[in-house]
């Protein structure tokens, strides 16, 4: 499209700092991250909306998605990501593109209320950006174990019932730090 910023980006006709690019989708920083390191990740073909994305293109999207989300701890000491995507609601630029942030405990983020931070200079970015390529081009970290296997629902329990016992926790501390954890 020939008024989409994002599409610019893919065609190399403005500058942005990239951290992937493979043949269905473009990965570089936020100009205008909540966080150093918030990288958005879009199609190389023009979608306005996930709904508007081919079956055929899903998984190579998302597939960079979660890799930009291995990623990100690895290259910056990030504890962990948030992934986000907006459809038309909030969506600044009219090209399809997920959000991934890089999240630590008391970060400060709260809500969908967003702080946007800047980078000090063109060489803070790009070096961010090294890092993230770094981290991607080293492979994703190995897979941590299993998460332990909950105890049986009780005889005769309905699918409901064990539901609202798996949500409800039946007790048990999360696996996962957290502020309700």
């Amino acid at each position: 499209m020939s008024d989409c910023s994002f599409c610019a980006i893919i065609a190399g006709t403005t500058p942005a700092h990239l951290v992937l690019a493979d043949a269905s989708s473009v990965a570089f920083l936020d100009a205008r991250p909540v966080f150093k390191g918030h990288v958005l990740v879009v199609p190389r073909a023009h979608y306005r909306t996930l709904a508007d994305l081919p079956v055929p293109l899903i998984e190579p999207f998302f597939g960079a998605v979660r890799l930009i989300s291995a990623a990100i701890p690895a290259a910056l000491g990030a504890q962990g990501t948030f992934v986000g995507l907006n459809n038309v609601v909030s969506q600044s630029v009219p090209h399809l593109h997920a959000h991934v942030v890089p999240r630590t405990k008391g970060d400060g983020l709260r809500g969908f209320f967003w702080p946007r931070h800047k980078y000090e200079s063109e060489q803070e970015a790009a070096g961010y950006a090294a890092r993230i390529r770094a981290a991607i081009d080293a492979g994703p970290p190995p897979a941590g174990p299993a998460p332990p296997a909950g105890p049986a629902p009780p005889a005769g329990s309905s699918a409901n019932e064990r539901l609202s016992q798996q949500r409800k926790g039946n007790g048990r501390r999360r696996d996962y730090p957290g502020r309700y954890g």
